[in-house]
């Protein structure tokens, strides 16, 4: 069973935006033999230009399914979400139950009716095969998050890892959609 946690900023959830999230997302629910027992974390954020952000973080077992949306209709903006969040699904459940067919355990996944199978198969087999085309090798050099910002920025990159001088863990500093820059450390 699928809980909700909906924060709205700069907006009152009413029982009707409610509804219409715990009905759309609550679908998910459909690709699971086991219904986890998760919560949806989803942000709802209106902007002085009327439009709206809807955010929704799914932290599962062995992923999380994660959507945003910007869109001028709140609604159509969820069903969005539903859709990415979907195709995400969709995705994970093919690789999973593929995986586990070939080690012969239960389906984690309930299956989908036949056609629709076979087509989000035919669709999700073009991007299912993960491929790496490069590997790199180098040293982690010991420095703070500002200068692991300033070498992203010289290197032309939208993230930088670096031994972090302070901890001496390892850190990332990225470059985050909105022009400001994020730092995740590592912890043992």
């Amino acid at each position: 069973m699928i809980r909700f946690e909906i924060h709205g900023e700069n907006l009152t959830i009413t029982d009707a935006i409610r509804n219409y999230i715990e009905e759309k997302i609550g679908k998910l629910e459909r690709y699971f033999n086991n219904v986890p027992n998760a919560t949806a974390h989803v942000k709802v954020k209106t902007y002085q230009n009327s439009a709206t952000k809807i955010e929704v973080t799914i932290p599962l077992k062995n992923v999380t399914l994660r959507a945003e949306e910007r869109h001028d209709d709140l609604y159509a903006g969820i069903d969005l979400i539903n859709s990415k969040l979907e195709r995400q699904v969709r995705k994970y459940k093919t690789r999973v139950n593929r995986k586990n067919r070939k080690n012969d355990e239960q389906e984690a996944f309930a299956s989908l009716p036949e056609e629709q199978e076979a087509e989000n198969l035919q669709n999700d087999d073009n991007d299912s095969e993960i491929e790496i085309i490069r590997s790199k090798n180098f040293s982690l050099k010991p420095m703070d998050s500002e200068e692991a910002v300033l070498q992203m920025d010289l290197l032309g990159h939208d993230f930088f890892i670096f031994t972090d001088r302070e901890t001496d863990g390892t850190s990332i500093v990225y470059k985050r959609k909105d022009g400001k820059y994020g730092l995740i450390e590592t912890t043992e």
